[in-house]
């Protein structure tokens, strides 16, 4: 226990409003045929995994299982403004004429609903408002429960269900704005987040870390050997997992990789792309509640011991409605000062003990 810590938890209703429908008809039609005949052949039943359901699942878990020390916000939408800063005006512009609209914007299965526009500029201003919160010392840390998600949302196109990059839309304010010179981005959603990643590409000032299963699991990117160009040479890293890849190689990634570089990089903000599909439940990799608590554990650290603990996390994917739920109360349980087990290789400790149990069977000599 490292004592009670207040956090701020923003989130906007205004994000249900996302809710693309498959069954019905979509614009533009090439893309839409696409699609169609991807799903056409699909032997049951596709439904768009990114769905209202997702915050509320969160939001009546935590109802159920109040954390002290946790309050609820709701920020104001991102602007055009804040959004130019990591997107083009020609994709700004794109998007929000689809406002009121139905559409499918990637053949990878990225839609919009009528309402769809308007819940991603909420998305991406509740991160705003994390962020400002934390820098301002107005909370220890924050969480944005926002959705659509963001860390595949590319400069000038919409991916894997992100229409805007929400963490990389916080990490530009805070530098515009916040006087925040360094800043660091930890991705540890099971899918590389490639938007996030050409985002900030070239630059020294952002140093991105990304644990995720390896490819060709989707998106297919975040090779050990993409480092970052130019300027920022050096400044990403990344951490391709097999799918059996649990606790302890997550905590050896982030003691091992993530500490030194975050040393040597000395952040004034840290920002975290909270996925919870590396959870076992989701099937990418095999990560336990306690092993999102260890992880927590040490990004907090490293905010404590290199920027006066600015910590805002970015919810992004998570498809199990149980683990997702669970996945988000085990981190906030620990950004609010609570324990972070001590991870360990799954059965070794019982193992062990049923050694011992059984060893003199075995060496003692026969009568």
């Amino acid at each position: 226990m490292i004592g009670d810590r207040s956090v701020t938890v923003y989130t906007d209703d205004l994000m249900l409003g996302h809710n693309p429908e498959v069954d019905l008809p979509f614009v533009p039609s090439r893309v839409e045929k696409r699609v169609r005949a991807i799903l056409q052949k699909l032997d049951f039943k596709w439904s768009y995994p990114e769905h209202p359901g997702r915050l509320k699942a969160i939001r009546e878990h935590l109802d159920k299982h109040p954390i002290p020390g946790l309050r609820f916000a709701t920020g104001e939408a991102a602007t055009y403004e804040q959004l130019g800063r990591v997107h083009t005006t020609a994709y700004l512009d794109h998007i929000f004429s689809l406002a009121g609209k139905r559409a499918w914007l990637d053949r990878d299965t990225t839609a919009v609903s009528p309402d769809s526009i308007q819940a991603a500029t909420a998305a991406a201003g509740q991160a705003i408002a994390a962020v400002e919160c934390v820098v301002r010392g107005e909370s220890q840390s924050a969480f944005a429960l926002v959705r659509p998600p963001g860390h595949h949302a590319e400069p000038v196109r919409a991916r894997g269900f992100c229409l805007l990059n929400n963490v990389a839309v916080a990490a530009a304010h805070a530098q515009a704005k916040l006087g925040c010179e360094r800043i660091l981005i930890v991705d540890w959603d099971a899918h590389h987040g490639n938007g996030t990643q050409e985002i900030f590409w070239a630059d020294p000032d952002v140093l991105f870390f990304d644990t995720h299963c390896a490819a060709p699991f989707y998106p297919g990117s975040g090779l050990l050997q993409e480092v970052g160009e130019g300027l920022g040479e050096g400044y990403t890293i990344n951490v391709p997992l097999p799918e059996s890849a649990g606790d302890v190689a997550f905590e050896k990634a982030f003691r091992e990789i993530l500490q030194p570089a975050a040393a040597h990089f000395e952040p004034d903000l840290v920002l975290v792309s909270a996925g919870f599909d590396p959870h076992r439940n989701d099937m990418a990799l095999n990560l336990s509640y306690d092993g999102f608590k260890a992880i927590t554990r040490i990004v907090q650290d490293i905010a404590d011991t290199h920027c006066g603990g600015c910590l805002a996390l970015v919810l992004e994917g998570g498809y199990n409605l149980t683990s997702l739920a669970r996945g988000v109360h085990a981190v906030l349980e620990v950004l609010a000062g609570g324990e972070a087990p001590a991870v360990y290789a799954a059965g070794v400790p019982e193992v062990a003990d049923a050694v011992a149990f059984h060893r003199d069977a075995f060496t003692t000599d026969p009568p």
